[in-house]
């Protein structure tokens, strides 16, 4: 919290609203002074967060006046510096050149990423996805396909449960795979509710909740777990098939429940048979009996689920792993059925009735679907994988794309293959970034255009909506002048269609072209359908809970089953099995690396943002790898020394710090620091950029093209200063 200043007849405003750092959506009291925020803090009257806060959201007023902060339209000029311009003369430049673009290279040519920051305001993926079916551009990206992939593969393969899966509140039982969720503030329906997680994390074991953790780190979520298995990275596909296994075995799984819902059984017992306990324990690095043990209490629980974070879909076989925890999901039924109240059947959800029963499987990728011209990939439920977005605009031919808008992303630091990305950033016709700070990416612009801070606009959690354990939601109007000439993702995309003449149409409707609207109304067409209209929670004082959507589970009425071994799948499996190991049971293919990089989360930042503040600063400066001390002893390296990491696709230079938490023969670093290579001196300052250790055509997943980015095998060695 910001001290108030110490000024007489200073008239101070409070105003509710959440906070947009991440994607936590933390409620807050905000107070305000002729239009400018002076203090922030958790709103204690919040019927869910209850006042829970964490560092990066307490930096809100000074993310609004920051000396960081870009608040006027930048644009290079030819000898590289950069010239002040209106929002209007950018508009009135890009605009043309859109059109140029289109119209000599066709639609395909236009291409967008939405980075993380793009996720948090509320119009910015519905509005930017229209503007491509207006233009006819299959050219959409976003950070998804390089990040959590697996979750919607996984989800349309297998099939889903109308009437919904088990919450953690209540639960005696919950597997969790890579999802440190005290930290990331993130976890998936099932897992530690994000919103006041230690909290509610606390709750549930003096409950009688036990929690088994599979993480190759011993973290702050793994430190109180009932079982933490802390298995070798990249090996969870070996230790999830081992324990369904030991489940099959014993038949601790629910007959009745797989009889009438399940298909794919016994092949899916097939080609998990030769995970034996033995084998698991040699290969994942996680005793038999403890694996077996594992095995036994999560089956035997009556409520709870399995889920994961973003590590294991990071990591090789992530679609594989995800799908694995449906399949565990299914064998114990951990889903609501006939009769079982839904916690929250999502407040911003379309209206629906909830069965039980299943809902079929369908085709998301693959054949019929618009094609990438790199690596036989297709897109992914409505998005081209990012991973090969560099090939896509550095390879000649038709489709090239010419002009990329960058919302909310910094895909120097994000996307596979550091060096690639900046040559196909430099090869653009235009490249406008739609950022509040001179990121790494931002400096390779055209155009950069400021937007807005979360305090300067109205949005409602979008995102979020099916997260909460209740039917929660919360209205934030703008609650402070915008600082500087700004724009809204939403609007850059209306202004620029309104100058082409494309149209934008959303769930509820086309936006007008002949006067702009609100955001409100923007917000209403993208909602239209809901549960509660959007007009009511916006009546609301802050967040509030719809206690009215009571909603039970209703018979079923489908015949749809939930599929353990859809297509490929029993043979990944397989695959992993028949794999070369050395002596120590890890993967021969890894080569002679001594170490594997698993990815991690720092509490104080948020991916490539938030360093600049001085708060955060406090925390650290740069993004550590973290080391086993009997590592660093063995290589002659003490904590806080430079290092070479070298990977299959390039080396870069971290800091060590020495930690406990992991075993030997790993590192662990945080993704999406550094700079552009040029500042690769400067690593103490800003960290380093860990895509540069894979290239995007080295051990990439057949359907979204992701490389590895977590458990990549490197090679460590000290550096003489």
């Amino acid at each position: 919290m910001s001290a108030l200043p110490e000024v007489e007849d200073v008239v101070v405003e409070t105003k509710k609203t959440y906070c947009r750092f991440c994607h936590n959506y933390c409620a807050m009291e905000v107070d305000i002074v002729d239009g400018k925020p002076i203090a922030v803090r958790g709103d204690v009257s919040d019927p869910v967060y209850g006042g829970y806060t964490c560092i990066k959201g307490r930096q809100l007023v000074d993310v609004y006046d920051h000396e960081s902060r870009i608040t006027t339209p930048m644009k290079k000029l030819p000898d590289g510096s950069w010239q002040e311009i209106s929002m209007q003369q950018a508009l009135d430049e890009i605009a043309p050149r859109v059109r140029r673009s289109i119209d000599e290279f066709g639609p395909r040519s236009i291409a967008t990423y939405c980075g993380t920051y793009a996720f948090q305001e509320s119009a910015a993926l519905s509005v930017s996805r229209a503007f491509h079916v207006g233009i006819g551009s299959d050219s959409y990206y976003t950070s998804v396909t390089i990040d959590q992939p697996g979750k919607a593969i996984s989800m349309a393969r297998h099939g889903m449960w109308s009437g919904g899966g088990h919450s953690f509140v209540g639960a005696d039982v919950a597997i969790i795979v890579g999802n440190n969720t005290l930290i990331s503030q993130f976890a998936p329906y099932g897992g530690i509710p994000p919103f006041s997680p230690t909290k509610s994390m606390n709750e549930g074991i003096k409950s009688g909740l036990k929690m088994i953790v599979i993480d190759p780190r011993r973290t702050e979520v793994a430190r109180k777990a009932h079982i933490h298995l802390q298995v070798r990275p990249a090996e969870d596909p070996t230790l999830l098939s081992g324990m369904i296994r030991v489940i099959l075995e014993e038949e601790l799984y629910d007959k009745d429940f797989v009889n009438q819902y399940v298909d794919g059984l016994d092949e899916l017992k097939a080609s998990v048979a030769d995970y034996t306990p033995d084998y698991v324990a040699n290969r994942a690095g996680v005793p038999a009996d403890l694996m077996i043990e594992a095995a036994r209490t999560f089956a035997n629980g009556k409520r709870g689920v399995a889920s994961g974070g973003t590590g294991p879909n990071m990591s090789p076989h992530g679609n594989l792993t995800e799908h694995l925890m449906h399949v565990l999901n299914a064998l114990c039924a951990r889903f609501n059925k006939e009769g079982d109240k839904v916690p929250n059947p999502g407040v911003l959800s379309p209206v629906g009735n909830r069965k039980a029963q299943v809902t079929a499987p369908w085709k998301s990728y693959g054949e019929g679907f618009p094609q990438s011209r790199i690596n036989g990939l297709t897109q992914i439920f409505g998005e081209m994988p990012t991973a090969v977005l560099n090939d896509e605009i550095l390879e000649p031919g038709e489709g090239q794309v010419k002009v990329l808008f960058n919302v909310g992303g910094n895909p120097m630091v994000a996307w596979p293959d550091q060096h690639k990305t900046k040559r196909s950033m430099e090869a653009l016709d235009l490249l406008v970034c739609i950022d509040v700070k001179m990121s790494a990416t931002a400096k390779l612009a055209d155009y950069i255009l400021p937007g807005k801070m979360c305090l300067e606009r109205d949005d409602v959690p979008v995102l979020a909506d099916t997260w909460y354990n209740v039917p929660y939601s919360h209205y934030a109007e703008a609650i402070v002048e915008p600082n500087g000439d700004l724009t809204e993702e939403w609007e850059f995309y209306w202004e620029i269609a309104n100058r082409i003449g494309s149209p934008i149409k959303l769930t509820g409707g086309e936006l007008p072209m002949d006067e702009k609207p609100s955001k409100f109304d923007v917000l209403e067409l993208i909602t239209a359908g809901t549960k509660i209209p959007l007009s009511e929670i916006r009546e609301k004082d802050g967040g509030h809970i719809f206690d009215e959507l009571e909603f039970v589970v209703e018979a079923g009425d489908s015949d749809a089953k939930l599929q353990l071994t859809p297509a490929g799948i029993a043979e990944e499996i397989v695959e992993i099995r028949s794999e070369d190991l050395t002596e120590t049971g890890r993967p021969a293919k890894d080569g002679d690396y001594t170490h594997l990089l698993i990815s991690r989360r720092l509490k104080h930042v948020y991916n490539s943002s938030g360093q600049q503040y001085d708060a955060i600063k406090k925390k650290g400066t740069t993004n550590p790898a973290y080391m086993n001390p009997e590592d660093l002893a063995e290589l002659g390296i003490n904590s806080g020394d430079l290092v070479h990491i070298t990977g299959p696709g390039g080396s870069v230079v971290g800091v060590t710090q020495a930690t406990d938490d992991i075993g030997r023969g790993v590192c662990s670093m945080t993704h999406a620091w550094g700079d552009l290579p040029s500042n690769d001196g400067n690593v103490r300052e800003i960290g380093t950029s860990t895509n540069r250790l894979m290239t995007n055509h080295i051990d990439y997943d057949p359907i979204s093209g992701m490389p590895r980015q977590s458990s990549i095998p490197v090679t460590i060695r000290a550096v003489v200063e």
